[in-house]
């Protein structure tokens, strides 16, 4: 008889911020920032599961997939099964995250949904004539200017960029379709025009298993025992790169500001846009 025991531990992957998308305080998610602590959340406990929280208004279908797959290789490889939990936003992309769970969790506030391709831009044509500037554009290759914002939209250009996204919507569509399945609750023309619900809308809508929060549902399903252990995801950003910078009476060196400050800033702007959408 063991007079001690361990309490079971389960590991914990918060993904918070876009996708792919970089803002100054961190760099965005993508399979290279979160490859190596999915490998340890799934590696580090004997136990049967691995907790993900997602808090994501989306970004870059790519990396959405990349660790979608990793997630589900991993829980294969190593015999685990993965509980997300939804916070504020888990919305395209951060959708596609949550679908690597086996069973899916909400906030009664949190957004879910939004399975939908989205591209934006300006259009700058007029703005430049009334300036009086004249734009020079030389191409090798017939649709290198394709969507230039400083030219005239062409329908051509417009169908071209509808039949890509067409593509990459119905590739997310098939993705929600393979790990949902029978428990989705509504016809294709509701569930897949880009709109997003509350926690309990989607889980009417069969988007997600149940309304929960982490700590509890997961006591709730291995004891009370049970302990959860947060598994850092690293990354610098403009914060620490403003950290790494001398400190001294004068007043600041513009020269001395990080490389790539100005992209920093730009980059703040869109991902302010991005979480927007949502009202946050």
């Amino acid at each position: 008889m063991r007079l001690f025991s361990r309490a079971p531990v389960v590991p914990v992957l918060r993904f918070s911020g876009p996708i792919g998308l970089a803002s100054p305080l961190r760099p965005g998610l993508s399979l290279a920032t979160v490859a190596g602590p999915l490998r340890r959340a799934f590696t580090m406990s004997r136990h049967s599961a691995v907790a993900i929280s997602i808090n994501s208004p989306g970004g870059s279908p790519v990396q959405s997939h990349l660790i979608f797959r990793r997630i589900r290789q991993l829980a294969q490889e190593h015999d685990k099964r993965v509980h997300v939990f939804c916070e504020d936003v888990a919305a395209s992309g951060g959708y596609f995250l949550a679908l690597a769970g086996d069973e899916i969790y909400t906030d009664p506030s949190s957004i879910v949904g939004s399975i939908g391709v989205i591209s934006a831009s300006f259009g700058l044509a007029k703005a430049i004539d009334r300036l009086g500037i004249e734009r020079r554009v030389h191409t090798s290759g017939e649709m290198k200017s394709f969507l230039d914002p400083f030219l005239p939209e062409q329908a051509s250009d417009v169908e071209r960029l509808r039949a890509v996204q067409r593509e990459i919507h119905d590739a997310f569509i098939a993705v929600v379709k393979e790990r949902r399945g029978p428990k989705l609750r509504a016809p294709d023309a509701e569930l897949f025009t880009g709109a997003f619900w509350s926690g309990p809308r989607a889980q009417e809508l069969g988007l997600v298993d149940g309304i929960g929060d982490m700590r509890g549902t997961l006591r709730s399903l291995y004891g009370d025992r049970i302990k959860l252990r947060v598994v850092p995801i690293g990354g610098g950003g403009l914060l620490a790169r403003l950290r790494r910078m001398p400190v001294g009476g004068h007043a600041p060196d513009l020269a001395a500001l990080p490389a790539g400050f100005a992209d920093d800033v730009m980059s703040a702007l869109e991902v302010r846009a991005l979480w927007a959408r949502f009202g946050l």
